[in-house]
C-alpha cells in the first residue's frame, strides 16, 4: 500500500516509537518568538541545560512589536520587558535573532519562507499554532506549547501522536474577485470548524496547483481552523523556483541534488487517507465571516443563516455568536457598518496581500470613517512595497503603510480594534476579544478588506471595482 506525502516525511523523521501511541519526531527547523519562549528558555536553564542545535532554531520579535516608531522605544513596559528578554536569551544561547529594527525582522511566518529556511520534506514547529503555515512547501509544520518548546531547546525532538489523514481536493479557476483566503475559508464553512480535528490535512486539485506559494501559504496557515493540525500541499516547481536563490536554501549543484529528493515528496495513487472531500471551485464566491469563529463564513452576496436548524447547545452557541457580533440572522452582509480595516498578519501580510489591495484601491479614497492598518508582514515586504511605488498609490488613497509585526491579528500590542468597533481583517481569528476586548471581527481576503475601505461598510469587490 502507497503512502501519504504526509505518512513520507513524518516516517522519515522518527526517532523512536512510544507506548501509547505516540512517537519521538527529529525536527528541522525550529522558529521562536518573544511571547511563547521565555518560559522554555527559563526551564532550560533551571534544568542546567543547553540548546542541542542553536544553528536549526530562527529568532523574530513579532507578536508584541508596535508598528509605529519602532526606532523609539517600546512604550508598553511588558511588551519592552519580553523583547528584551528574548534578545539576551537568544545571545545566551547563540541563537540568531531579528530583533527590532533588524533588516530580516518580521512576523516568523513569513521571514522563515523570504529566508530560505523553511524547504520541502522538513518538519518545522513553533510555539504558534499558525505554524501549519509552512506545510505550503511540502512540510509538515505544527504549532507546539511552551513545554515542548523547551523539549525541543533541549534534544531537537518532540513526543507527538501521529494524526489522521485528511485530503481536501477543489478543482477548477477560482472566478475573478476569489482569492486563496476566499477558498479556505469556503472549506472551513463547508466543513465547520471542528471538521478537520484529529487531523493532517493535504491539499490537492488543480485549483491549489494554480496558486503561487503565497497564496498557498494562506491556505495552509488557516488549516488549524478547522481544527486540524496542520496542512500541506506537495511541492512543484512552482515551490522548487521559490525557494530557489534564497539565502539560507541549498545553493548551486546542493539545490539542484535537493529539488531530485523533493520531487519525491506526493502521496502515492493507492495512498489511504482517513477522511476526504472534494469541492468546485467555480461554487466560491468572495467570503467573509458573519460569527465568532472561522467556520462562520459565507458568501459576500449571500444571508446571514438563521440557525433555525440548529438544536441544543450549537442553537444556544450560534445565537450568543450572533448577539455578540450584533447581528440578525435572515439580514444581508452587504452595507453592514464597517469602522477598521486590517491588511497584514501571518495569514495576508505578503507582497501579493498588498499587491491585490493596491491595485483594487488606486484611483479611489479610503472612506472617512474607516480607520485602516496596512500592516507589512516583514522588512523585506515593507522594502519591496516602497520599490514597487505601491507605497505612493496607498498614500494618494488615503492609506498609511505601518511598520512590521503581528499588529491587529491578536490584542498583544497597540493595535487594538475598540470594544463594539466592526473591523474587517485579513487575519485568521475572529473569536470573542481577539482583535480588542469587544471588537467584532469579520474575517475577509485583501479584496473584501479593500471594498469595506473604500466604501466604508462590506461591498461585494466583485461589483465595486468592476472585476
Amino acid at each position: 500500500m502507497g503512502k501519504t506525502l504526509f505518512d513520507k516525511i513524518w516516517d522519515a523523521h522518527i526517532v523512536r516509537h512510544l507506548d501509547g501511541g505516540r512517537d519521538v519526531l527529529y525536527i528541522d527547523r525550529h522558529y521562536i518568538h518573544e511571547v511563547t519562549s521565555p518560559v522554555a528558555f527559563l526551564g532550560l536553564k533551571n534544568r542546567g541545560l543547553t540548546i542541542a542545535r542553536p544553528n536549526q532554531t530562527t529568532a523574530t520579535a513579532d507578536h508584541n512589536v508596535p508598528t509605529i516608531n519602532q526606532h523609539l522605544p517600546v512604550k508598553d513596559e511588558q511588551s519592552r520587558g519580553q523583547l528584551d528578554t528574548f534578545e539576551a536569551n537568544c545571545k545566551e544561547n547563540g541563537i540568531e535573532h531579528f530583533g527590532l529594527g533588524h533588516e530580516k525582522n518580521g512576523v516568523v511566518h513569513i521571514i522563515g519562507p523570504e529566508l530560505g529556511f523553511t524547504q520541502p520534506g522538513m518538519t518545522i514547529v513553533c510555539g504558534d499554532s499558525h505554524t501549519s503555515t509552512h506545510g505550503a512547501f511540502g512540510a509538515v509544520a505544527f504549532g507546539v506549547g511552551t513545554s515542548e518548546v523547551e523539549m525541543v531547546f533541549a534534544s531537537q525532538c518532540i513526543m507527538q501522536p501521529k494524526p489522521k489523514k485528511m485530503k481536501i481536493t477543489v478543482n477548477g479557476e477560482m472566478k475573478k474577485g476569489v482569492t486563496s483566503k476566499d477558498v479556505i475559508l469556503y472549506i472551513i464553512a463547508e466543513i465547520s470548524a471542528s471538521g478537520g480535528t484529529g487531523h493532517f490535512i493535504e491539499f490537492t486539485g488543480d485549483t491549489f496547483r494554480a496558486m503561487s506559494m503565497e497564496e498557498r501559504m494562506t491556505v495552509c496557515n488557516m488549516s488549524i481552523e478547522c481544527g486540524a493540525r496542520g496542512g500541506i500541499i506537495a511541492p512543484d516547481q512552482t515551490t522548487f523556483d521559490y525557494v530557489n536563490g534564497r539565502e539560507n536554501a541549498p545553493q548551486g549543484e546542493a539545490f539542484s541534488k535537493a529539488v531530485d529528493k523533493w520531487k519525491e515528496l506526493y502521496s502515492d495513487d493507492d495512498a489511504i487517507f482517513d477522511t476526504e472531500y472534494l469541492f468546485d471551485a467555480s461554487n466560491i464566491e468572495p467570503m467573509i465571516t458573519f460569527g465568532t469563529n472561522p467556520g462562520m463564513g459565507i458568501g459576500i452576496t449571500t444571508y446571514i443563516p438563521t440557525g433555525t436548524d440548529l438544536e441544543g447547545s450549537d442553537k444556544i452557541s450560534f445565537n450568543k455568536s450572533l448577539e455578540y457580533m450584533g447581528f440578525i440572522g435572515g439580514d444581508k452582509m452587504i452595507g453592514k457598518r464597517v469602522d477598521y480595516v486590517f491588511l497584514g498578519s501571518c495569514t495576508n501580510g505578503r507582497i501579493e496581500d498588498f499587491r491585490l489591495f493596491t491595485n483594487a484601491v488606486k484611483g479611489y479614497k479610503k472612506a472617512d470613517n474607516i480607520i485602516a492598518w496596512l500592516v507589512p508582514g516583514s522588512k523585506a515586504v515593507a522594502a519591496q512595497i516602497v520599490t514597487e511605488g505601491l507605497d505612493k498609490v496607498l498614500e494618494a488613497a488615503g492609506f498609511e503603510v505601518r511598520q512590521p509585526g503581528c499588529s491587529a491579528c491578536l490584542a498583544m500590542n497597540e493595535d487594538k480594534v475598540p470594544t463594539g468597533m466592526y473591523s474587517v481583517s485579513t487575519s485568521n481569528r475572529n473569536f470573542e476579544g481577539r482583535q480588542g476586548p469587544g471588537a467584532r471581527t469579520l474575517l475577509a481576503g485583501p479584496l473584501v478588506a479593500a471594498a469595506a475601505a473604500i466604501s466604508g461598510t462590506v461591498q461585494d469587490p466583485r461589483a465595486l471595482f468592476n472585476l
